[in-house]
């Protein structure tokens, strides 16, 4: 292996999304529309959640948590990627960036951990309807969440402490915000105990989530293949296709970016892939749960109408 100039990093350099200047403000346009229906989708579908009678319910109160996730999953990383666009000046403090990769992998763990209690929540709401009630509450759910807020807490410092610990040859980091796999790339040597820690502690913590999912999924198919009903499965497909959807969108982008050893690291694949992950799938989110759900439109319609009658009965200037 050849040697590396080792260099006291007290900052670092962010590449960006591309390295094509002609296309900074192409890029800055898109992102920043992307960004804003991310956040005003999953503002609205938050804002139903909470206020609507109707969707006081552990699946919507799971269903908000995962949709403040997304919007926080995007502020991290998005703000300060469009300030960069436009910007000759894409440097980071060493400080700032370990708190960035701290936020993004704690963050991103989280969706993971709530899509996996939103399964399991549906999983009993379709194989054991009568003590759904009695099973499935708030309580529950918020001891889930802040259980899993806990783990992935606790995770991701143990990633970020041992990143903050590795000896940096380079500065210059080829993506658009601090993420675990370009910072890797950047170290003296192979980060073989880094390494070690994603595909043991990481794959507990980050794809195991995923494995509850894939089991759920796998004991509902079981219970509606004995039931021989053709009604049945067209409820369950109902209930589940945006689910099964979102977590497809989520997994599909984090086993590829992250569960493969450094060496086979493409990170300008990674970058669009990080992309997708950071910025489409949260837009696409409350589209999904929206187009595809009756009781959410309907929640979403009751909120509209309320809003113009109200704007109807305002009293107007004198």
């Amino acid at each position: 292996m050849a040697t590396r100039n080792r260099t006291e990093v007290t900052e670092f350099f962010l590449l960006g999304l591309s390295s094509w200047e002609e296309m900074q403000p192409v890029i800055f346009g898109i992102v920043l529309a992307m960004y804003l229906v991310a956040l005003m989708g999953n503002a609205l579908l938050v804002i139903v959640a909470l206020s609507d009678p109707k969707l006081q319910t552990p699946m919507y109160f799971l269903l908000s948590q995962l949709s403040f996730i997304d919007m926080f999953l995007t502020t991290i990383t998005v703000p300060q990627m469009l300030v960069h666009t436009l910007s000759v000046n894409r440097i980071i403090s060493f400080n700032c960036c370990m708190i960035q990769l701290f936020c993004f992998m704690a963050v991103g763990s989280m969706e993971g951990h709530l899509l996996a209690a939103m399964a399991y929540d549906r999983y009993v709401a379709i194989c054991d309807p009568l003590r759904y009630s009695a099973i499935i509450s708030r309580g529950l759910c918020l001891r889930i969440t802040l259980t899993s807020w806990v783990v992935v807490s606790l995770n991701s410092l143990l990633y970020s402490v041992l990143v903050t610990r590795l000896t940096f040859c380079g500065n210059q980091v080829t993506h658009f915000f601090c993420d675990i796999t370009p910072l890797l790339k950047l170290s003296c040597t192979r980060p073989v105990v880094n390494e070690m820690l994603i595909f043991t502690e990481g794959v507990a913590v980050v794809v195991s989530p995923f494995f509850f999912i894939l089991g759920s999924y796998a004991r509902i198919a079981v219970a509606i293949a004995r039931t021989h009903s053709v009604a049945a499965l067209r409820k369950a497909l109902s209930t589940c296709s945006s689910h099964i959807l979102v977590v497809l969108l989520l997994y599909g982008s984090v086993i590829h970016m992250y569960l493969r050893p450094s060496s086979s690291y493409d990170l300008d694949q990674d970058r669009q892939v990080a992309m997708f992950y950071t910025v489409v799938t949260p837009m696409l989110n409350p589209l999904i749960y929206s187009l595809r759900n009756q009781e959410v439109k309907g929640a979403l319609r009751r909120l509209f109408r309320k809003l113009c009658i109200s704007r109807n009965f305002q009293p107007g200037p004198r």
